[in-house]
């Protein structure tokens, strides 16, 4: 014996109502926005762990032009690049090799320039090494560059 369902019925129970089509969609968006929103605040804290691990970096190649420069680091003048090209200006190392790759090595997360002085005015060392932070602008004190991460 043959039961006919009603077609009208049928077609009730075969898919998604428009309704809840757009409610699941509307979940979809709020988590992946939500994820993504998370996502982006991981990535700025990456970018100032990696400021602090570049500094590491630095800072060792700078001990090591110090070794072979009689305990003297790069002056002023021959700044960070010293680390990546033979200084031209005085005084010359005696033992002079490559201690960084290349330029790149020099640079923070934000395209910016890693920053030294020497002799220091901020560190305990002999020479202050810092990235100007997301801003670009060195702390003067006044408000801005407060977001500068350095060696002291």
């Amino acid at each position: 014996m043959k039961t006919h369902r009603n077609p009208s019925s049928l077609r009730f129970k075969r898919g998604f109502t428009l309704v809840e089509l757009v409610i699941v969609l509307t979940i979809i968006g709020i988590l992946s926005g939500s994820g993504i929103y998370m996502l982006i605040g991981f990535l700025d804290e990456a970018k100032y762990e990696r400021v602090k691990g570049d500094l590491n970096t630095l800072d060792l190649a700078i001990k090591g032009y110090e070794r072979g420069n009689y305990s003297k680091p790069p002056t002023q003048e021959q700044g960070l690049n010293a680390l990546v090209e033979r200084p031209t200006s005085d005084p010359q190392p005696e033992r002079w090799r490559a201690y960084l790759e290349d330029q790149k090595a020099l640079l923070d997360p934000w395209g910016n320039p890693y920053q030294y002085r020497y002799p220091a005015t901020k560190s305990k060392k002999k020479y202050d090494l810092w990235s100007n932070g997301e801003n670009g602008i060195e702390d003067s004190g006044e408000g801005e560059g407060v977001d500068d991460i350095g060696n002291w």
